[in-house]
Order: structure tokens, then C-alpha cells, then sequence
């Protein structure tokens, strides 16, 4: 039986994952107070259509990383049980997103239609999840040679979807899925960010999803020798990514009331990959959390917000970004940290010596 001390060292170990895009969002915070105290701070104001609404650089942080958010969680599973990543999610996304214009664009625009539009671009998705996942768990194809196929030619699909135009959706019920539903004072992509993360926790806790996820990913052969059928479990990570890119893609649709094949979504790949791997997750395989990627893709967002706040060009953004993402990645690879432990065994033995002395 554990004593008390090994359990509080296993309940460490468990969150330890966070630590990392923990201090990278605390570093930005400490760096925006000491440049610009009131960067953080929040104000009730009335926007165009005269309701009460929240703003701020807080709330544009965690309104404008809602499609990244949601599309870390599902490129973690991928991660996790591939080894590999998909680079086609910003592709799908304007894939799933055409859809759901072209269906609410057959009828008036109600609740119903809505409804009827997401469960319509959620299986569109779907299928193109499947196909991927197809590649790469049945053919064995490298997840990111296998998910080029739909990252070339995906928006040229999107595109077809609604013969070569970019149509418009006007309706306040769209404009309240892309900014506020009318008396609640956050925007709604916050709250179906939250939504996101409550269904993958329960499905966390309700089913063995995580733990077969994970077990496919360090260890295929040991993982099917112990009856998990890994085909699936690699497909399905797929399919639930699918369904995280139609989300995005409804979400980029709604704020901006039309469908922009060319534009909707454009280089998040990349974001996606750096959120999971700021993170702490593994990039080969394995031990997964999806709070860290979410928090990884705050980071992102809060980099991102900090350098238009300083007035960087937007030609130089990125460059500015791949700098500290470089720096924050390499402090949290495994050379690092390996270095870090050993460091810490030799102060915390010598100070046992001290002690004992």
C-alpha cells in the first residue's frame, strides 16, 4: 500500500504534462504587466446590435483560439495513437465549412437548419477523416505523407462544393454562433470550446478511448496482443478529428457570414502541431492530455495577440512566433528536461547530505 508521500508524487506526475504550457502562458502574462499593466484587463461595453458584451485582450485570446482549441484536441488523439500528425485539418475545415453554407443556403435559416447543416458537415468531415485514417492505419502510410493528399487538394473541393463562389450566410442566429448569443456576455465560440472539453471528458471518463489510445500509441504489438484492435482505434482518432475540423470550420463560417475556401482557416496546421506539442504530448506516439494541448493553443494565441498589441508588422509575426516557439518546444523536449532532473537529483542529494551531516 502507498504511503502518503508516493501519493502525493504519483498525483504530480499526473499533471506534470501542464507544467510546460503552464509557464510558457505565465511568462507572456509577466512580460504584458511589466510592458502594459491594463493589457489583461476586461470591460463590459455594448457592441453593434446593443447587447452587453465582455471585451478586452483577455477575451479576444480566448475567442480568437476557439477553432485551434478544438482542433488540438483532436489532432492530440491522432498524435497519440498514430506517431504522426495531420497536416490536412485546415483543408477539411474548409471542406466541412462549404457544406454547412451550401445546406443552409437550400432553405430559411432556422435553428432547425443550422442543425441540420452541422450533422450534414460533421459527416462530410467524417468521410474525409475515414480516408485519411484508412491511409494510414489499414495502408500504413506515414500520417503526414498520408493526410497530403487532402492538404493539396482539399480547398479545390471546398471550392466545387458551391460551384466556384463564395456565398454569404446572413442570419442573426449565424452572427450568434460566430460573436454573442444575445444576454450572455461571452462569445460563443468560448463556450463551445468549453462544450468540446466537457464531451472529450466524459468520454475520458466513461470509456477506455484514452487508455486504448494511448496504449496503441507506445505500443502497437503489445497494444493487439491484448485483443485492442488497433485499425480502429487509429481510424476513429481520425473520425474525431473530422468532427473537430467541422466544428472549426462552422465556427470560422459564423464569424464571418460567408465561406472563403481560399482563406477560412488558412495555415493552421502548423498552429495545431505546435498547441500539441507545446503541450508536453509526445509527437511519436503515446502519453497524451488534451488540457495541455488547449492550454498550448491559448499560448499561441496570447503570442500572437502580444505582438499585434506591440505594433509588429503583420508580415513579421510569424517570424517573431518562431523564434519563441522554438525557445519554449526546446525547453520542453526531453534533452531539457532530462537535464533539468538530473540537475534537481544532485541539489536535492546534496542538501539530504547537508542535512544529514
Amino acid at each position: 500500500m502507498a504511503n502518503p508521500a508516493q501519493k502525493k508524487k504519483m498525483d504530480w506526475s499526473k499533471y506534470s504534462q501542464l507544467l510546460l504550457p503552464l509557464l510558457s502562458i505565465l511568462l507572456i502574462v509577466v512580460f504584458n504587466l511589466f510592458r502594459d499593466p491594463s493589457f489583461f484587463s476586461v470591460e463590459i461595453t455594448k457592441n453593434n446590435v446593443g447587447n452587453t458584451v465582455l471585451t478586452g485582450n483577455l477575451i479576444s485570446i480566448l475567442n480568437g483560439a476557439s477553432e485551434l482549441a478544438v482542433l488540438a484536441m483532436g489532432m492530440t488523439l491522432v498524435t497519440a495513437a498514430c506517431g504522426g500528425q495531420d497536416i490536412s485539418v485546415g483543408a477539411l475545415a474548409a471542406i466541412a465549412g462549404s457544406m454547412f453554407v451550401k445546406v443552409l443556403r437550400s432553405g430559411e435559416i432556422t435553428i432547425g437548419s443550422i442543425a441540420l447543416a452541422f450533422v450534414c458537415c460533421c459527416a462530410v468531415a467524417i468521410i474525409f477523416g475515414t480516408f485519411n485514417g484508412t491511409l494510414v492505419s489499414v495502408f500504413k502510410i506515414q500520417p503526414m505523407i498520408a493526410t497530403l493528399v487532402l492538404y493539396t487538394c482539399g480547398r479545390s473541393i471546398a471550392y466545387w462544393i458551391n460551384g466556384g463562389a463564395t456565398p454569404t450566410v446572413e442570419s442573426p442566429l449565424i452572427n450568434a454562433i460566430g460573436s454573442f448569443i444575445p444576454g450572455i456576455p461571452v462569445p460563443t465560440p468560448i463556450l463551445i470550446v468549453i462544450i468540446c472539453g466537457i464531451i472529450f471528458a466524459l468520454v475520458f471518463k466513461f470509456t477506455t478511448l484514452g487508455l486504448f489510445t494511448q496504449t496503441v500509441g507506445i505500443n502497437q504489438r503489445a497494444a493487439r496482443l491484448n485483443g485492442i484492435n488497433t485499425t480502429f482505434i487509429k481510424l476513429l482518432s481520425f473520425m474525431i478529428l473530422g468532427v473537430c475540423c467541422a466544428v472549426a470550420g462552422c465556427i470560422g463560417v459564423s464569424r464571418l457570414g460567408l465561406i472563403n475556401h481560399e482563406t477560412l482557416l488558412l495555415d493552421v496546421e502548423m498552429d495545431t502541431i505546435l498547441a500539441v506539442a507545446i503541450g508536453g504530448n509526445a509527437l511519436g506516439g503515446g502519453k497524451f492530455k488534451v488540457s495541455s494541448s488547449v492550454l498550448g493553443a491559448y499560448t499561441i494565441q496570447a503570442l500572437t495577440t502580444t505582438l499585434y498589441a506591440m505594433k509588429v508588422p503583420s508580415t513579421d509575426v510569424k517570424a517573431y512566433k518562431a523564434i519563441v516557439i522554438i525557445l519554449i518546444v526546446v525547453i520542453g523536449s526531453p534533452v531539457v528536461k532530462a537535464f533539468f532532473s538530473k540537475l534537481w537529483a544532485k541539489l536535492k542529494s546534496g542538501k539530504q547530505v547537508k542535512e544529514a551531516a
